[in-house]
């Protein structure tokens, strides 16, 4: 008769599931902080134990070992099996490998082990310290999956295991990530940990450097390493090992000699061939693989010229050259999952093996006192043997005669077996002098091993003389290297920071040019050509900033974008240079209207800008510091209006100057305009007069400094500032300049002292450079004086002020 009982589905499930967690975290997933390792690694190494497959015996094939396991102690798939077999025999993924592979056991490029059928393995010599006393009552014992057997529940393991070859494993809601660590430095912290039970972790790490990992590598930092060991969770910073050779052709090579952790060196070629193909690392002109049996050496070519640290930082920053290991110190401890921290692995691995050279001593003591009882009994046998042997021959049997020597000479049923079982020539003289000297021994190991149970000291002290002979027999140098935290290697830390002409033409076009490749000329000079330009295009405007600068371009859609200036290629006079927006990512029709340059998003400084309809506004320059290539919004602007004048108003004393295109100006307070947000349209700065509009403005910082004014057609003057009245905000200016038809229309103004020089260029790409000294400085209402000399088809389109360097030796052409 069935009984029906309703469970909710919901607790079914959730009964169901943890049931299934705590499987997978307890029996599959997890090491154990003991031995250190999974259920997989311990079942492998029990069966190839049991089959007394030690270093010194022949290689079995795998297929063997797999079915070994499989059928007595792990029945899962023979995969999962294999693959564990083959991990513990690779010496790019185990420290200290645990089984020999013979045949093809898989590669760093990440080729596979052939099929188990046709390799072969064995233990490790280092493996037989996991497995040592295993037969001495060391460990407990659990039933097999269909209780025929018995399976280890940890190994006696005199190795640290789970920090030497370190543990990887995903179980349900957690995981565990452990790195292989140094023999020798395991060893010293050990035996530190026992001189001082109170030793800190910092302490502790004096011996312990990081970790240290078979393909080698540099750990960069020892932050994270800290936190790892104080906490049991950390992330650390790898490189691979990369030289750096340079060929008598003046080429330089990249060396590759060692890779991180768990990269696949195939795979990380792959990577880096694609990014050059994509162009996203560039200076590269050959890649190759030279690796063989010795080692790894990938090699990389570079092109004449290029700075080996700057590539080396991209391949840092694109492809697992470099990477992160995430550290989580996670174990077993008596079957609960826990996050440890270095100094309470290292604890529970003593109190482990402290319990195995106890459980070991009182074998030991049981087995010694067993056979001294034995003894006893021979000597008892030896010093009676004719009354025994008499007894033996009156008595009818053998359990007769037990019997009569047990109450004969008050011995145990053991001893009077051991006497019947005697063979008759322990009876000679030297084999009754063996039988003494045998139990004398016996006696004094006896007193010995009592003695070790009784003191705790000496069990430590038979541990640390394990750890040295150990550290003695397997100890190697340290693989992986680890320095102080390296800074990213930046294009500023490489490229000088020089002055340079950026210019811009109406398509688009973009370049630089170092500044000192333009000698002064005098005034009225025609100039030199700055660049060829394409078929109705011209040159619309020119900038000086330093090589590390950020420009901050805006355009006629109110937007703002980044760019630093060594991201512009360096080019010729006569090159036409490279479109703007394969640079930055500009819409369609969409044209850049000013650039300012920038060394620091402060807080305390305002951009100021102005439009062609006489609208101005301030924005805190701290808005545009997340800044990029895809833009923001920086100004709203009405369908008619344009971005004419952006700058950086730094303190409250500078003052506005606008210009026209028809000759006007006025000059106010920055204080009259308001700080507003990006999006905001701005407020009236001039009011406009009939057909014209604002063609140019600046900030003026001193009252020391003067008005250069430049038209179309190459007239130009200066003019003291005083002579333009301070007025309010909105209003409709006075004269600036006289402009006609022989001048042409103002094309822009800039704030100049005498100690600058006045930089011209034409919409044909012809510039000129003169002192600002050599310009007239004369009044508001008049038309000024020649200043360049433009041809009939040609006009000035944007004129720059640079600091006159007084070291050149600055060519002034006498006036023809």
């Amino acid at each position: 008769m069935s009984i029906e009982k309703e469970i909710y589905i919901e607790d079914e499930i959730k009964a169901s599931y943890l049931d299934y967690s705590m499987s997978v975290i307890v029996s599959r997933a997890l090491p154990d902080v003991r031995d250190g390792l999974k259920p997989v690694h311990r079942r492998i190494l029990f069966a190839m134990n049991e089959m007394g497959m030690t270093n010194d015996k022949p290689y079995k094939k795998s297929a063997r070992i797999v079915g070994e396991v499989l059928g007595k102690y792990h029945p899962h798939g023979d995969t999962a099996v294999y693959n564990t077999m083959v991990r513990m025999a690779q010496e790019f993924n185990y420290r200290y490998m645990l089984v020999q592979g013979h045949g093809n056991f898989g590669s760093i490029d990440g080729d596979s082990a052939a099929a188990m059928r046709y390799t072969e393995a064995r233990m490790a010599k280092i493996t037989s310290e996991l497995l040592v006393d295993i037969d001495k009552d060391t460990i407990d014992y659990r039933k097999n999956f269909d209780d025929s057997l018995d399976e280890p529940v940890v190994l006696p393991a005199k190795l640290p295991n789970l920090l030497l070859n370190g543990a990887d494993g995903i179980a349900v809601g957690m995981a565990t990530k452990i790195p292989p660590h140094n023999l020798g430095e395991l060893v010293d912290a050990i035996i530190a940990l026992i001189d001082n039970k109170d030793i800190t972790i910092e302490e502790l790490s004096t011996h312990i450097k990081g970790p240290d990992f078979p393909t080698g590598g540099i750990i960069f930092g020892k932050k994270g390493i800290k936190e790892a060991y104080e906490t049991g969770r950390g992330r650390i910073l790898v490189s691979g090992k990369v030289d750096v050779e340079e060929k008598k052709n003046g080429r330089v090579s990249l060396i590759i000699t060692e890779l991180p952790y768990q990269v696949n060196k195939a795979r990380l070629i792959e990577k880096i061939a694609n990014l050059v193909k994509e162009k996203r690392l560039q200076g590269i002109s050959d890649l190759r693989d030279e690796s063989d049996r010795d080692g790894i050496r990938v090699v990389i070519e570079l092109k004449k010229g290029e700075e080996p640290e700057l590539i080396l930082n991209n391949l840092y920053k694109y492809t697992e050259l470099q990477t992160t290991f995430g550290i989580i110190m996670l174990a077993l401890v008596n079957n609960i999952p826990r996050v440890l921290n270095l100094k309470e692995v290292l604890e529970y691995y003593l109190q482990h093996r402290f319990e195995v050279v106890t459980r070991r001593t009182r074998f030991e003591l049981n087995k010694a006192e067993k056979r001294a009882h034995i003894l006893e009994g021979f000597r008892i046998a030896l010093d009676n043997i004719d009354k025994i042997i008499e007894l033996i021959r009156a008595s009818n049997d053998g359990n007769t005669a037990k019997e009569k020597l047990v109450e004969s000479y008050s011995i145990s049923e053991i001893q009077a077996k051991a006497i019947l079982d005697m063979k008759l020539q322990r009876l000679t003289g030297l084999e009754r002098g063996k039988i003494e000297a045998e139990y004398n021994e016996l006696m004094k190991l006896i007193i010995e091993l009592k003695e070790i149970l009784n003191n705790d000291n000496r069990i430590y002290e038979i541990i640390k003389a394990e750890l040295v002979e150990l550290k003695e027999k397997f100890n190697d140098e340290r693989r992986t290297e680890i320095k102080a935290s390296r800074r990213d290697i930046s294009v500023e830390d490489i490229i000088k920071d020089e002055k340079m002409i950026v210019t811009l033409t109406n398509k688009g076009y973009v370049k630089r040019m170092a500044l000192d490749k333009y000698k002064a000329q005098k005034r009225g000079g025609k100039g030199i050509s700055a660049q060829v330009t394409i078929e109705d295009d011209f040159v619309e405007s020119m900038y000086v900033a330093s090589t590390l600068d950020t420009l901050m371009i805006f355009t006629d859609f109110g937007k703002a974008y980044s760019l630093k200036v060594y991201e512009i290629p360096e080019t010729s006079r006569q090159a036409k240079g490279k479109l703007i927006t394969n640079l930055i990512n500009l819409d369609k029709n969409e044209k850049v209207r000013a650039i300012i340059k920038v060394r620091d998003f402060s807080d305390e400084t305002e951009v100021f800008f102005l439009t062609s309809q006489g609208k101005a506004k301030k924005t805190n320059l701290d808005l545009f510091k997340n800044m990029n290539r895809s833009g923001i919004i920086a100004i709203k602007l009405n369908e008619m209006d344009n971005l004419i004048y952006v700058g950086l108003i730094n303190n409250e004393k500078e003052e506005i100057f606008v210009a026209t295109k028809k000759g006007y100006a006025i000059r106010f307070g920055q204080e009259l305009i308001r700080s507003m947000g990006r999006n905001a349209a701005g407020v009236k700065a001039i009011t406009l007069r009939t057909n014209d509009e604002v063609v140019s403005g600046v900030i003026v910082r001193n009252e020391e400094e003067k008005i250069l004014t430049i038209t179309e057609r190459g007239y130009g003057k200066r003019t003291d500032l005083e002579e333009y009245p301070l007025q309010s905000r909105g209003g409709k200016g006075v004269i600036n300049i006289k402009s006609n038809i022989k001048t042409g229309d103002v094309v822009e103004i800039k704030s100049v002292n005498d100690d600058e020089e006045l930089m011209a260029i034409t919409s044909n790409g012809i510039v000129i450079r003169t002192p600002v000294e050599k310009i007239s400085n004369i009044g508001r209402a008049t038309q000024g004086v020649k200043v360049m000399r433009v041809a009939e088809n040609e006009k000035v389109v944007s004129i720059v002020k640079v600091k006159k360097n007084l070291e050149d030796e600055i060519d002034i052409e006498e006036e023809e």
